[in-house]
């Protein structure tokens, strides 16, 4: 397996004005990587698709000088409307992500698909939902098929971050270039046990998320799981997700993809991705030697 770094990781300095999405390839490679994975590129406020096709150029060719890899493009997304004008519009808008993800040269794109649940209709329901998600999900990826792009749905957002209801889109999806990003974090967030989760779904897996959390009863710490509990992010091997049995879950399944790491902690950005980089490395060597 390799290690990459998303973007997100960094948000720290970004947000102060120390770095940009720029400047993460170079960042990455001071601290030892040779990929990056990118979230939604911003290159000012609210760009149109052209800005983040020049920035995506910017970033590549960057990259490219570096010798750094882009393996993966991540991006929001919404794919249940109350009518079918919406959903067509946020279809056709993905499918404009993946002419950036084609300039970056990348070969995994994750999209969201929905973030809370309504008061009416299908809405009320994920289940209800589903043929919905699943119609418009594979409109995505027969586009990403042409260009040489999977694309793929992460545990994410709280509706769609159980690991049943993820395998049951991987099955409505029903498409051979589609997959799951599969957080091994996140599914705490839904207050589900990570190894039983990840051990659902690494099958499905054409990307993965390393990211460590802590977990509280007690308010005050952190953000709220579905369940009432708090969450909050750690470095790599500092928190309470069984990262190394993770890797090990994927590893049998056959996946053989990028780790990406994610850091969500309060330490400095620098000295938490790089700290959990070192553990990372360790916990590989250590599966692929059992």
């Amino acid at each position: 397996m390799k290690i990459s770094v998303s973007s997100y990781s960094f948000a720290q300095y970004m947000k102060n004005g120390k770095m940009t999405q720029l400047d993460v390839p170079s960042k990455a490679k001071e601290i030892g990587l040779g990929a990056v994975e990118f979230t939604d590129l911003e290159p000012c406020e609210n760009p149109t698709l052209e800005q983040q096709k020049q920035y995506a150029s910017e970033i590549r060719a960057e990259a490219d000088k570096l010798g750094m890899d882009i393996n993966a493009y991540t991006i929001r997304g919404n794919l249940y409307h109350d009518n079918a004008e919406d959903d067509a519009r946020e279809v056709e808008r993905l499918c404009g992500q993946l002419d950036v993800a084609k300039i970056l040269g990348v070969s995994v794109m994750r999209h969201d698909v929905c973030y809370s649940l309504g008061k009416t209709g299908n809405s009320r329901s994920f289940d209800l939902m589903l043929p919905t998600i699943a119609d418009n999900a594979r409109k995505i990826t027969e586009y990403g098929a042409k260009l040489g792009i999977k694309t793929c749905t992460e545990n994410h957002g709280y509706i769609a971050q159980d690991s049943i209801r993820v395998e049951k889109l991987f099955n409505a999806v029903n498409h051979d270039n589609y997959g799951l990003l599969v957080d091994m974090g996140n599914f705490l967030c839904v207050d589900e046990n990570p190894v039983t989760a990840v051990s659902r779904v690494a099958p499905y897996a054409v990307h993965a998320h390393c990211k460590d959390m802590y977990i509280s009863d007690k308010s005050g710490n952190g953000s709220m799981t579905r369940g009432g509990n708090f969450f909050k992010g750690a470095i790599i091997g500092c928190g309470v997700v069984p990262v190394k049995q993770c890797i090990r879950i994927l590893k049998r399944a056959g996946y053989d993809g990028y780790l990406s790491i994610e850091f969500e902690g309060s330490e400095d950005c620098i000295y938490g991705i790089t700290k959990g980089y070192e553990n990372l490395k360790r916990f590989i060597a250590e599966v692929e030697a059992e």
